[in-house]
C-alpha cells in the first residue's frame, strides 16, 4: 500500500478536510446571516449572477490538472510547477476574454453595473489558478491541517470585511470585495501553511502526459459547471434579479451542509482510492464505505432541514425572506444524494476512467437540458421542482459504471442505503409535524432540532444500523488512540 493508502491517513484527512469545509463555511454562514439582514434579494441577484460566470471561467483556468497531480502515480515539483505555469497562462487569457465580454453581460441582464463587478470579481482567476496546484499538493500528500487554518483565516478576514462595508452602505460591492479577498487571502496564508513553492521548471511532456487524462475531467467539469449554473442564468433573466437572489438564498443552506462534506469526500477518497486502483477489490469496499457513511450523515441533516424550513428562515434571516422556503425544501432533496454521487465519480477517477466520467456527465446534460426546456414556462417554484427531480434521475446515471467496473451493482447501492432513506424520513415527519405543536421561532427551531436529533439516533440505535455502529465505534476508537495503521 502506498503512502496515501493508510486507514489512519484517510481518516486524519477526512478528520481535518471536514474541520476545514466546517470552520470556513460555519465563519461564512454567520457573515451570509449577516449580510442577508444588511442587503436586499436583488444586491444577491446581481453577485450570484456574475459569479455564475466567473465559476465558469475558474473551471477551464484549473482545467482537470489538479485532479491530474492528484490521480498520477509518481509528481515531482516539475509537474507541479508546470501546471502552475500552464494555469496562469490560461488565467490571463480567460480574464482578458470576461474582461472584453463584461459589457454584453450587462446588456444581456440589462443591468449596466455589471460592467465593473464582472471586471473586478473576475481578477479572482489568478490566485484561484494558483491555489488549485496547491490543493493538489495537499490532497497528495494529505496534510490538510495547513488548509484548514488558511480556509478559516480567509473565511473570518474577508466575512470581516464584507459586512463592514455592507454596514457602510457599499451595497453590492461589500459582496464583490468579501469574494475577492477570500482568494487572495487564502493563497497567501497556503504559502505559509503548504512547504511548496514554484519553481523555474517547464516540463512541456509532462503537461502534455497530465493534458491526455485532465482534458476529458475538463470538458465532464466544464459540462457540469455550465448546466449547474445554466439554472440560474435562466432564472435571473426569465424571472427576474429578485428570485434569483431568493432562489440562491434558499439553496445555501442544503448546499452548505452537503458541500462540507461532498468536498471532503472528494479531497480524501481520491488519493485514497488512486492508490488502490490496482486492488480493484479495495476500490469497492472503500466505495461502499464512502457511500453509507456520507448518506447517513447527510440524509437526516436534508430531512430536518426541510421539515424546520419555516422556522429556520424566520430566525436566521427574517420576515423578508420566507419566499425562499419552497426553493430550500426543494434544493434539500436536490442536494441530498450529491456525496452518494461524487463517491461513486470519484471511483471512476480513481481507476483512471476520465473518458467515462465525460460520457457521463454528457448523458446527464442531455437528460438535464431536456427537463429543463420542458419546465422553463412554468413557474419559478415548479421549475426548480423539475431540477431536482432531474438530479435524483442522475444518482442511477452516475453509478451505472461501477455495475462493470467494481462489480457494484445499483440494485446492491440501494440496499446499502435504503435504511438511512427510511429512519430519515420517519424522522422528517415527525419534524414536520411538531410545527403545529411548538411555537414559532427560535424555541420552536430549537425544539425541532433536538427531536429530530434524538429521534434519528434513537431509531439508528434501536434498528443497528450498521453505519451508525461503524462511525460510533470510530469515534470512541479516535478518542481512545487505537486507531491502527493498516
Amino acid at each position: 500500500m502506498s503512502e496515501r493508502g493508510t486507514k489512519s491517513q484517510i481518516i486524519n484527512g477526512l478528520f481535518w478536510k471536514v474541520m476545514e469545509n466546517g470552520g470556513s463555511q460555519g465563519i461564512q454562514f454567520v457573515i451570509s446571516i449577516l449580510l442577508a439582514r444588511l442587503l436586499s434579494a436583488e444586491e444577491y441577484g446581481v453577485i450570484n449572477l456574475v459569479l455564475i460566470f466567473v465559476t465558469i471561467a475558474n473551471v477551464i483556468v484549473q482545467n482537470g490538472f489538479g485532479t491530474a497531480l492528484v490521480q498520477k502515480q509518481e509528481a515531482d515539483g516539475r509537474d507541479y510547477s508546470s501546471v502552475f505555469f500552464v494555469n496562469l497562462a490560461a488565467a490571463a487569457v480567460i480574464y482578458g476574454v470576461l474582461y472584453l465580454c463584461a459589457p454584453m453581460i450587462a446588456a444581456f441582464y440589462e443591468n449596466p453595473q455589471m460592467t465593473a463587478i464582472v471586471r473586478i470579481l473576475s481578477v479572482v482567476l489568478f490566485p484561484g489558478a494558483i491555489i488549485s496546484v496547491q490543493n493538489a499538493y495537499v490532497s497528495r500528500t494529505m496534510e490538510f491541517k495547513g488548509l484548514c487554518i488558511s480556509t478559516m483565516a480567509a473565511a473570518l478576514s474577508s466575512g470581516a470585511v464584507g459586512v463592514a462595508m455592507a454596514w457602510a452602505g457599499f451595497g453590492v460591492w461589500a459582496l464583490v470585495g468579501q469574494q475577492v479577498l477570500y482568494y487572495l487571502v487564502l493563497m497567501g496564508v497556503l504559502f505559509i501553511t503548504v512547504p511548496w513553492r514554484p519553481a523555474a521548471a517547464f516540463a512541456p511532456e509532462r503537461v502534455e502526459s497530465m493534458f491526455r487524462f485532465g482534458w476529458k475531467l475538463l470538458c465532464a467539469s466544464l459540462v457540469d459547471t455550465l448546466f449547474t449554473n445554466l439554472y440560474g442564468l435562466v432564472v435571473g433573466k426569465i424571472y427576474d434579479e429578485n428570485t434569483m437572489g431568493v432562489y440562491s438564498r434558499g439553496e445555501q443552506f442544503p448546499k452548505l451542509i452537503v458541500t462540507n462534506l461532498g468536498t471532503a469526500i472528494q479531497a480524501v477518497m481520491l488519493p485514497a482510492l488512486s492508490a488502490r486502483q490496482t486492488h480493484p477489490e479495495q476500490v469497492l469496499s472503500l466505495l461502499r464505505r464512502a457511500i453509507k457513511t456520507s448518506v447517513f450523515l447527510v440524509l437526516p441533516m436534508m430531512a430536518g432541514l426541510a421539515a424546520a424550513a419555516d422556522n429556520l428562515v424566520l430566525v436566521l434571516l427574517g420576515e423578508k425572506w420566507m419566499d425562499c422556503v419552497p426553493y430550500l425544501q426543494i434544493s434539500c432533496l436536490a442536494y441530498a444524494v450529491w456525496p452518494m454521487d461524487i463517491a461513486n465519480l470519484q471511483a471512476l477517477n480513481a481507476m483512471g476512467r476520465s473518458d467515462v466520467f465525460l460520457k457521463l456527465e454528457i448523458v446527464k446534460k442531455v437528460v438535464g437540458v431536456v427537463i429543463l426546456l420542458l419546465s422553463m414556462k412554468c413557474g419559478a417554484v415548479t421549475f426548480i421542482a423539475w431540477k431536482a427531480a432531474g438530479d435524483f434521475l442522475c444518482t442511477f446515471i452516475n453509478a451505472w459504471p461501477n455495475q462493470k467496473l467494481l462489480g457494484y451493482s445499483i440494485r446492491q447501492l440501494w440496499r446499502d442505503i435504503l435504511p438511512a432513506v427510511l429512519v430519515s424520513a420517519v424522522m422528517g415527519a415527525v419534524v414536520y409535524c411538531s410545527r403545529f405543536l411548538l411555537p414559532a421561532g427560535f424555541l420552536g427551531l430549537g425544539g425541532q432540532v433536538m427531536l429530530g436529533v434524538a429521534v434519528y439516533l434513537f431509531l439508528s440505535w434501536i434498528l443497528r444500523l450498521e453505519s451508525f455502529s461503524y462511525l460510533w465505534n470510530l469515534v470512541w476508537d479516535k478518542l481512545s488512540g487505537r486507531i491502527s495503521e493498516q
